[in-house]
């Protein structure tokens, strides 16, 4: 356990509610210097605005703590198309986050159709995107997932969108979010460690621990966000160990005796 990588909502706070005993298992990686990373599929927000979030939330982390399918999906464009511009369906910050990181916004004539979560999102935004695939575009999605967490339920996220373009344009959409491997990578390579030295804590079976389970490492999945033990019971992918919430990790630590960080 010496790197620990964990999902955000339904993990550690629903809404703006932090999930019980989250905010001392945090405080716990921190006293004992165990490195971690927050990864979240919600393209909706910078990291900045996820760690002051969390800030107000009780935590004591960095901005440089979360990585966000934002970023993962602005680092693969730049390594993989470089000088490429996009049409992004997202939310203002999300096309301003792109911008910023030297990527050309096109609307007219794109070289990628750049999906990500968007509550902003018009039958415009919609027919524009079709038609740019229609063309032939490169089709780009920031993550897979179909619903996202709030305090009162769920709200649909852009899985249904992605199986929509798809669908209506006969194309595929490049998918970078969790469960792709890439995003627990570059967690890996920002807290300086081997992959096979991280755990993977997250709710969701069809992203987080499927990530975990497809890369390899060790996963627990929490029953504090979307999964139940009955939808583990039923699903081909199996978690290393289910805990009901991060807390209970704690006596897991305590128990293998992991030492505190030598300063």
């Amino acid at each position: 356990m010496k790197c620990f990588v964990l999902d955000m909502d339904g993990t550690v706070y629903l809404g703006e509610k932090a999930i019980p005993g989250a905010v001392e298992f945090i405080s716990e990686l921190n006293r004992r210097g165990i490195k971690y990373r927050f990864l979240t599929n919600n393209s909706s927000n910078r990291r900045d605005a996820y760690s002051a979030r969390l800030k107000r939330l009780g935590f004591d982390v960095e901005p440089s703590s979360v990585l966000t399918s934002t970023v993962a999906t602005i680092r693969y464009i730049l390594k993989n198309h470089p000088g490429k511009s996009v049409y992004p369906i997202g939310v203002p910050g999300f096309v301003e986050e792109v911008k910023e990181a030297g990527i050309s916004v096109d609307e007219d004539d794109p070289d990628i159709v750049l999906l990500a979560f968007d509550r902003t999102i018009t039958y415009d935004k919609i027919n524009r995107a079709y038609n740019l695939l229609k063309r032939g575009k490169t089709f780009i999605a920031t993550h897979p997932d179909d619903l996202c967490p709030t305090e009162d339920g769920y709200d649909i996220d852009i899985g249904p969108f992605i199986r929509m373009f798809e669908q209506m344009s006969g194309t595929s959409a490049i998918v970078i979010g969790k469960p792709n491997r890439s995003m627990l990578e570059m967690a890996a390579s920002e807290m300086d460690c081997d992959i096979d030295d991280i755990v993977m804590v997250g709710d969701r079976l069809y992203t987080d621990i499927r990530m975990a389970v497809d890369a390899g490492v060790v996963s627990v999945a929490v029953l504090s966000g979307e999964t139940t033990e009955k939808d583990i019971a039923e699903s081909p992918i199996k978690p290393t160990f289910v805990c009901n919430s991060v807390i209970d990790i704690l006596s897991v630590i305590e128990s293998a005796n992991v030492p505190e960080l030598e300063l």
